[in-house]
């Protein structure tokens, strides 16, 4: 069931100079929408901008009385900057869970893949397997690295490369996954 809503920032963190972690409470969201990790959200980012930002849930969570969802976004453009600069405690206009997520199986053990701004939905997926499965994640430098730290609690094994070598292995991704 697709939900509009809006949703109250309970907390932000700035993980680079970039990119923001931010938990919003959703009602009950996710007990009527989640359909696997590796779903996304449509946020309204300002009252004169038209189009909604598709953010990827990074983490989300049934709570009582309302649920939790975890986003990270880069801030590229006018909307993700006005959505960077709510602060905790305001509310922005959320519509989701949309997308059918991942298929995945809570026992299974995964390879996770992603780099950037892609790594964000991994960490939900570490978290669906119980820290059965292995992550191997890519940035541009270590400036740029984010989320390394839950991944390294929620995963089997991380592996890092970087473009320039500042962190983890220098290169790409595709190397380490071969």
């Amino acid at each position: 069931m697709k939900v509009e809503r809006k949703c109250k920032i309970v907390s932000k963190d700035w993980l680079s100079r970039d990119a923001v972690y931010m938990v919003l409470e959703v009602g009950d969201m996710v007990r009527t929408s989640w359909k696997g990790p590796g779903q996304f959200v449509h946020i309204k980012c300002g009252d004169s901008l038209l189009l909604r930002r598709p953010i990827s849930v990074c983490t989300c969570q049934e709570a009582d009385p309302k649920d939790l969802l975890t986003i990270v976004f880069e801030v590229r453009g006018e909307g993700t900057q006005w959505l960077a600069n709510r602060p905790v405690g305001h509310s922005v206009d959320v519509m989701g869970l949309l997308g059918n997520g991942f298929s995945m199986k809570p026992e299974g053990r995964y390879l996770l893949v992603g780099g950037g701004i892609g790594v964000p939905p991994m960490v939900g997926c570490a978290q669906y397997t119980a820290g059965r499965s292995t992550a191997i994640v890519g940035f541009r430098s270590q400036e740029k690295a984010i989320l390394t730290d839950r991944l390294e609690q929620e995963t089997a094994k991380l592996m890092v490369a970087t473009d320039d070598g500042s962190l983890g292995c220098h290169g790409f991704v595709d190397a380490l996954v071969r």
